[in-house]
């Protein structure tokens, strides 16, 4: 999150859209050579190819994607704070999925989680600054299309490499982002040596190295558990921004972060229940 600020605040030179494309399309390119060495099977079936597009694009486009648009106006810490609700909105879609009721301990954690982004907007809200609102929503609007993504794919359960997933994942959101960013006439990018940094961290221990260990706990682990790894990005992002870029951190901020942390405590406390029970 701090370095999609970087990247995307005013005067970097990334546009929100070419920077994915630029980062995603480049991972894409070194983790198909990797794979090519590696000896494993590359070419998908049509099934999989379908199921590679589509969460590729729900995952880079509609959830990073609108990451990196939002971080134009929003801070990196209440950025990383609102997409730590993701675990939240994966456990509801999940109990619609399955048509099963969610428990009161699930349905209590998912009202304080959505309480905790309450608190954060509220001083926006309040000042009446509706850019920033506008921000916020399309950050819990990325959590959403990213969980959803990710229970398609941990549903699928396709028979490739993880890296290869990752792979053709990232090529699909490489297209998407570059074609969105040709639709809205967005600039050519025009990066400066802080936002080429940027750029390369994102694409190196973000794409190449996070993402790749991200689609492999999908593949070992239930959706909801693997996303519990929203449970430390808010926190360390919120310190970050404060660090780096000077970013405010203020008693609605510490409030929020309480709240979406404990709610989001509570659906992983709900799944480790059921499981045992079952």
């Amino acid at each position: 999150y701090l370095a999609i600020r970087v990247a995307v605040r005013e005067g970097a030179g990334w546009g929100p859209f070419w920077l994915g494309a630029a980062r995603v399309l480049a991972a894409a390119v070194v983790l198909f050579a990797l794979n090519r060495l590696r000896g494993v099977r590359l070419r998908p079936s049509r099934f999989e190819l379908v199921t590679l597009a589509a969460t590729g694009v729900l995952m880079w486009v509609g959830g990073n994607g609108i990451v990196n648009w939002a971080e134009q106006r929003v801070d990196s810490g209440l950025a990383a704070l609102v997409v730590g609700t993701a675990p939240l909105s994966v456990a509801a879609m999940e109990a619609m999925i399955d048509r099963r009721a969610p428990g009161l301990r699930l349905i209590g954690s998912l009202i304080v989680g959505m309480a905790g982004v309450a608190v954060l907007s509220y001083p926006m809200l309040r000042a009446g600054v509706t850019a920033d609102v506008l921000g916020v929503l399309g950050l819990a609007l990325a959590g959403v299309s990213w969980g959803y993504g990710t229970i398609v794919l941990n549903r699928r359960r396709l028979p490739l490499d993880p890296i290869v997933v990752a792979g053709w994942q990232q090529l699909a959101g490489g297209i998407g982002f570059a074609a969105l960013a040709l639709v809205v006439r967005e600039p050519l990018p025009r990066p400066t040596p802080e936002a080429w940094a940027a750029w390369a961290y994102l694409m190196v221990v973000g794409s190449l190295v996070a993402y790749s260990c991200f689609v492999y706990a999908l593949k070992a682990l239930p959706t909801s558990v693997a996303m519990t790894y929203a449970y430390v990005n808010p926190a360390i992002a919120v310190v970050l921004g404060w660090l780096i870029l000077g970013e405010p951190i203020t008693g609605y901020t510490l409030a929020g972060m309480a709240l979406i942390l404990a709610g989001v405590w509570g659906v992983f406390h709900d799944r480790i229940q059921r499981t045992a029970r079952a």
